[in-house]
């Protein structure tokens, strides 16, 4: 770990790699990206930020290996914790600088994108089989995540208590992310991961694995027309006649007709880039080594403003049209995975405070103003916010479903803020056309595959 790690945020150091992102110059954005070996603390999340890149280059083959260095990087960090020894060293030199020291630990949100971004990774290489593997892990990440997640909480908030630091002080004073957050009930649950996990089921005819993955999806976007479709097409298929009613009577009949000589549009909208953290300054009372409060200023990661204008892509085809509909907002799971995790951060925070005060104390006596004055100037440089995230993922996704669309070759008109671009398919009979959309800044690019 360099001294640029300690002393200068994250966001601040992917600055120059998210603006070649955001005008479509993807090899500048991966150059720009800050290479680390494999003992640095930021090496997982410098492989996800180049996997990305590399995907939005339609680096197939070089986006693959580098979500697998990350997911071997994940794994380590799983049986690191299990044992309690590489992780525990690590969290010990935070102690005396700030959380930058301590390796990046990818949450249960941004696994859930890796495993994803894997599976069609695989697709566009012609392997549907290792695709679905991924989407199995992507929905083990979810599970185990669901098991473990409200404990977690419950113990971080507990050590937090313990320094005398009461949570609802701690909410009062810090910014509020609850309208990026919305009515999200955790930051793990993702509907676009169990959406891509039910297309390629269907595609690999494991209907019923299919159907509950939409089933999912459609729990957290009950809303999204074309999930609702989804479930009432395969409760139809698979002859759920009871849950078939009881879907019915909350979307109306299912209205699906299985046409001959014809064949299925999905489209995969990806828009904007998520937003980078910031750091937050805010003063809590905590106990110090003589165990009465004192306050102290604390240097807390945060996610600012409002969610960002959510544009539907419009798609034109056989003189109708259609509108996306979004199936995640990635801002929203940052901004709640942030603010479950902020326990944890002001209680290692809190201990390192009184740490870096007891040195600044003992130094006063030991050199005197010059030792104090030292003491004080490297306590305020080396506080500094832990603004690490996967920063290149999108903003949100969106989806759209035609279905019955007519076989052959066919000009897609798809608009987007305004600008048209036309793009040739090739639809097969009972076979899906996956077209993977992306809109970033000024640039939109796109790519297709038929499963």
């Amino acid at each position: 770990m360099g001294m640029s790690d300690l002393f200068f945020g994250y966001s601040q150091q992917m600055q120059e790699s998210r603006s070649a992102q955001l005008r479509g110059d993807f090899v500048v954005a991966t150059t720009s990206v800050i290479s680390v070996n494999r003992q640095h603390n930021n090496y997982g999340l410098s492989q996800l930020e180049k996997a990305r890149l590399q995907f939005l280059s339609h680096d197939w083959l070089a986006s693959q290996k580098s979500f697998e260095l990350a997911y071997q990087q994940v794994q380590d960090q799983e049986q690191a914790a299990k044992i309690q020894i590489s992780s525990g060293l690590k969290k010990v030199s935070a102690v005396v600088t700030n959380d930058n020291a301590i390796g990046y630990e990818i949450p249960s949100y941004e696994q859930g994108m890796l495993h994803s971004y894997q599976a069609l990774n695989y697709l566009y290489q012609g392997s549907l089989e290792g695709a679905l593997v991924e989407v199995r892990r992507a929905n083990l990440v979810q599970e185990r995540a669901l098991k473990t997640n409200q404990a977690e909480l419950y113990k971080a908030e507990e050590e937090m208590a313990e320094k005398g630091i009461n949570s609802n002080k701690l909410y009062d004073n810090f910014p509020s992310m609850d309208n990026l957050i919305g009515d999200l009930k955790n930051s793990f649950q993702n509907a676009y991961t169990f959406y891509l996990s039910g297309l390629l089921y269907e595609t690999a005819k494991k209907f019923d694995d299919a159907y509950i993955d939409y089933k999912r999806a459609l729990e957290i976007y009950p809303n999204n027309t074309f999930l609702q479709q989804d479930v009432l097409r395969l409760a139809n298929k698979l002859d759920m006649n009871e849950e078939l009613a009881r879907f019915e009577q909350r979307f109306g009949r299912y209205q699906g007709q299985n046409k001959t000589n014809t064949g299925q549009i999905v489209v995969i909208f990806e828009q904007g880039i998520v937003s980078a953290k910031e750091e937050a300054s805010l003063n809590l009372p905590i106990f110090n080594t003589r165990s009465d409060f004192k306050f102290f200023t604390f240097a807390l990661p945060v996610y600012r403003g409002r969610l960002s204008a959510l544009i539907p892509l419009s798609i034109s085809i056989d003189e109708k049209s259609y509108l996306s509909q979004e199936i995640v907002r990635l801002e929203s799971l940052a901004s709640k995975d942030l603010k479950e995790k902020l326990p944890g951060l002001v209680t290692r925070q809190a201990i390192r405070l009184v740490a870096k005060e007891q040195i600044r104390q003992n130094l006063s006596k030991s050199g005197g103003d010059v030792g104090n004055i030292l003491a004080s100037l490297y306590n305020i440089a080396s506080e500094k916010a832990d603004t690490r995230s996967w920063s290149s993922l999108p903003d949100n996704v969106q989806i759209m479903r035609l279905d019955n669309v007519a076989v052959g070759q066919k000009k897609l008109m798809i608009s987007y803020a305004g600008k048209k671009q036309v793009v040739d398919i090739d639809v097969s009979e009972n076979r899906t056309t996956l077209i993977n959309f992306t809109a970033l800044g000024n640039f939109t690019g796109y790519q297709t595959i038929n499963l």
